[in-house]
Formats: C-alpha cells, sequence, structure tokens
C-alpha cells in the first residue's frame, strides 16, 4: 500500500523560539519513504540529527511572529500488521544492548509500580507474543476511548485509574503493562490509513523473537496502512 500524507502546521511566537522537530520518517523493514517534502515559512536555517531512539529530528529557530511548517510524504507500508503467535519473550540477558532501555520505567509507563497487574491480566498465556496480544486486548475491552479526560501529564497510572483515554492513553498502558513482564515495548507516532477523524495516531511496539512488533489496542484487528514518523 502506498500512502500520501500531509501535514500543516501554524505557530505563533512571542520571541524567537529555538524548535526541535520530528517531521520525517525514516524507511526501515516496515515502511520505505519514496518520496518527501517539507517546508518552514519563512525560511530558516535547519540541522538534522538522529536521536537516541533513532528518530530523524530537525532543528532550527523559529522568527518572531507567525510561522508555518508543511510537511508531505509518500510512503510504501504494508496493509496489514505482522502477526507471530510462536515469538517469544527474550530473557534480558539476551537483549541487544540497544533494546534494554525499552524495559525501564518512565514518567508516563511506570512500569515498576505496574507488575502485579500485569500479572493478573495475562495469567495463563506464556510468555511471549501471546501475553503482549492478551494486553492489547484487556486494554480494548477495559479501557474507553474517550477525549478530554486526560492531559499532557497524564500517566498510565492514571489511565487506569479513570478507565479512560485517548490513542496516546492506550499506548502508555501498553508498553508499562509490557515493560512490567520484561517484555521491551516502545511508544510510535504516526498516521493510520482511515483513521476518523484523521489525525496523527499512537501505538506501540513489543520485542520479540529478536525483532519489533506492532499492537494498536484502539483497534480491533492487526490493521496496517501505517506510516511511522517517530
Amino acid at each position: 500500500m502506498r500512502l500520501r500524507t500531509r501535514n500543516h502546521i501554524e505557530l505563533s511566537c512571542e520571541d524567537a523560539c529555538p524548535l526541535v522537530a520530528m517531521l520525517r520518517p525514516r524507511s526501515s523493514a516496515q515502511q520505505w519513504v519514496v518520496a518527501e517534502r517539507y517546508e518552514v515559512q519563512p525560511w530558516v536555517p535547519a540541522t538534522e540529527y538522529v536521536d537516541c531512539y533513532g528518530n530523524l529530528c530537525q532543528r532550527f529557530t523559529l522568527p518572531q511572529g507567525q510561522s508555518s511548517i508543511t510537511v508531505e510524504h509518500e510512503v510504501e507500508v504494508a496493509d496489514q500488521l505482522d502477526v507471530d503467535r510462536r515469538a517469544d519473550r527474550i530473557p534480558p540477558s539476551m537483549l541487544p544492548d540497544e533494546v534494554l532501555l525499552y524495559l525501564l520505567q518512565s514518567r508516563y509507563c511506570p512500569s515498576d509500580k505496574m507488575a502485579e497487574r500485569a500479572e493478573k491480566i495475562v495469567e495463563g498465556c506464556p510468555p511471549g507474543y501471546a501475553q503482549a496480544e492478551r494486553i492489547a486486548s484487556w486494554i480494548r475491552d477495559n479501557i474507553d476511548y474517550k477525549y478530554g479526560v486526560s492531559e499532557e501529564s497524564t500517566c498510565a497510572l492514571d489511565t487506569l485509574e479513570d478507565g479512560a483515554g485517548v490513542c496516546r492513553d492506550f499506548a502508555h498502558v501498553g508498553v508499562a503493562l509490557c515493560r512490567s513482564l520484561q517484555m521491551p515495548a516502545r511508544v510510535v507516532v504516526g498516521y493510520l490509513h482511515g483513521l476518523e477523524p484523521m489525525d496523527m495516531h499512537a501505538w506501540y511496539e513489543v520485542f520479540l523473537g529478536g525483532r519489533w512488533f506492532a499492537f494498536d489496542a484502539t483497534q480491533d484487528k492487526p490493521r496496517g496502512g501505517r506510516v511511522m514518523v517517530a
């Protein structure tokens, strides 16, 4: 499936504002960037670097007043997410070095406080893909998708207490529960084809059997058509 994406952002700065943006998806095993264009108006010099998570980051300073950023991409993506129910959980001692940080608790994913809940959710499931799939199903069945419940500072524990949230909150819960079971997990942000209303979307990936698998607790099947941005 080949998708075309476009995102237009308007900004107003009271003073000149240094900015780090993530505007460009990268080609990977899951997607291939065929063409891209991004423009900042008024134009300002920019540099680019790769952060510790492998994201392409653009660094520039917006001038005082009105500015706009327009980003367009053409990306070849899979029609359906990969599923492998035989994928095992890899013991922490055997994980690649670059994956270890995705086992740590974080501000939004306090996995060190969620192990007991996670163990109850996956009771009876063998370690690996089956547990990750059970967690995604549990989130979908037990947390309501609702706007206005969460805010920028909401963490996974807050979402569990509120019993509601949006895609970002679903992803934080999934990541935290998986990490608490020693399955590396990370949040992904990008576009989902056919999402209504169309907006940036969040899901998460779990490292199993030597590779990353995508899970989206807002969807009832392994739906593809995704452009990963960060």
